[in-house]
């Protein structure tokens, strides 16, 4: 797995790929039928066989044998390979495949990571075959930047009407969205997280492995509703499209 010298040599992707090296280097998988996402991928891999995951981390929400994942982290894409899963070291803005060769494709939680999200979006769209799927979650709110975001490497949350602005212009139209993301409530509990991870990151990935499978079975279930939800008191959400 290689990059091309001039995607290396960017200094937010190496400052992203330092900080997720690490994360990922002791950290388990934790099995995509173990989220909230599972019911909504289980209903959609069938009709949708040719399947790409960008940036999942050791979080991946589609199955993982067979399906293509893109990360910038090499000990993540290692793991999932072993358990079956076709991996390729890249960027979400210069992704290896031909044009519409994916029927389901799965973004989350990665194009606030980047400062080309604009390039990042004609990629999905670009790989995405018309009548494709697009999994795609998203901070929202800049009003709503707390020290997190700047811990793990974002680099804006998005007001609703430039996320729907930014799908629309690359061929994405919203058929559902829900609340997402797994980001405590506290502001303690998240200070003491970050505090481990800079200072005691053995420690803090020890009881990471731990804890997260029970963590993970605290989520509701997902309530997807039609078009997109209303989004005044909501951080984070998830935005099932197709490609047009």
């Amino acid at each position: 797995m290689s990059l091309s010298s001039e995607i290396q040599h960017s200094p937010l992707l190496e400052a992203n790929r330092k900080f997720y090296n690490g994360l990922w280097s002791d950290a388990k998988v934790v099995e995509p039928h173990r989220f909230n996402t599972w019911p909504l991928v289980n209903s959609l891999v069938a009709l949708h066989p040719r399947r790409l995951e960008v940036a999942p981390g050791l979080r991946p929400r589609l199955p993982i044998a067979d399906t293509h994942f893109v990360d910038i982290s090499a000990p993540a894409l290692d793991k999932l390979e072993a358990r079956g899963g076709r991996t390729t070291l890249a960027p979400i803005y210069a992704l290896p495949f031909a044009d519409r060769v994916f029927d389901l494709v799965c973004a989350l939680d990665i194009i606030e990571h980047v400062d080309e999200d604009e390039q990042a979006m004609a990629e999905l769209a670009r790989v995405a075959a018309v009548g494709a799927k697009l999994l795609i979650s998203v901070p929202l709110h800049q009003a709503l930047w707390t020290p997190f975001d700047d811990f793990v490497g974002h680099r804006r949350r998005y007001e609703p009407q430039v996320i729907t602005s930014l799908l629309s212009r690359h061929g994405f139209s919203i058929v559902q969205s829900a609340v997402f993301g797994m980001q405590p409530r506290s502001s303690h509990i998240t200070n003491l997280g970050m505090w481990f991870l800079q200072h005691a990151r053995r420690h803090a990935m020890w009881w990471y492995n731990k804890v997260m499978p029970f963590t993970v079975r605290l989520q509701k279930p997902l309530q997807l509703r039609d078009g997109l939800i209303e989004t005044h008191d909501i951080s984070d959400i998830l935005l099932v499209c197709t490609r047009q």
